[in-house]
């Protein structure tokens, strides 16, 4: 007697269903994972134009406001390795009732939408803001 080898239609198909339940379950996960980790691309990258900001400003004697995307600039104005890919770009301006030279407020502007989190901000006086629906999530 012959037995014939393999998997069943059933088989599969059971097989298929149980793949598609657990993708179900895992992809808001992983999509969650993906943007806390793209909001920590901002917010690293804010600090560091911080830290260059302030090196500006003991050279210059004032901060330095640019656009975001703007060319240009001495500094890098987007997070991640290059401008085409980046999540965030940078912004500079004067903080509000100030002038560059006290104080400058850097922004970071999302490049594809983030529903909890839209804009992360810092001020050269320490102050970290953002908006969104999550604020909470914006720095921690």
């Amino acid at each position: 007697m012959r037995r014939n080898k393999g998997f069943t239609l059933i088989e599969l198909t059971i097989v298929v269903a149980v793949i598609g339940i657990l993708a179900a379950i895992a992809m808001p996960a992983y999509t969650k994972w993906v943007m806390k980790g793209k909001r920590a691309e901002g917010r690293t990258a804010l600090l560091d134009l911080l830290q260059q900001q302030e090196r500006y400003m003991t050279q210059h004697n004032a901060y330095l406001a640019f656009s975001a995307g703007q060319s240009g600039v001495p500094f890098k104005t987007f997070s991640g390795s290059s401008a085409t890919n980046a999540s965030y770009l940078l912004a500079a301006q004067a903080c509000s009732g100030t002038t560059i030279a006290e104080c400058v407020q850097l922004t970071a502007v999302p490049q594809r939408p983030d529903p909890d989190v839209d804009t992360i901000s810092i001020t050269s006086t320490g102050q970290k803001t953002c908006t969104g629906t999550s604020q909470a999530d914006c720095w921690r």
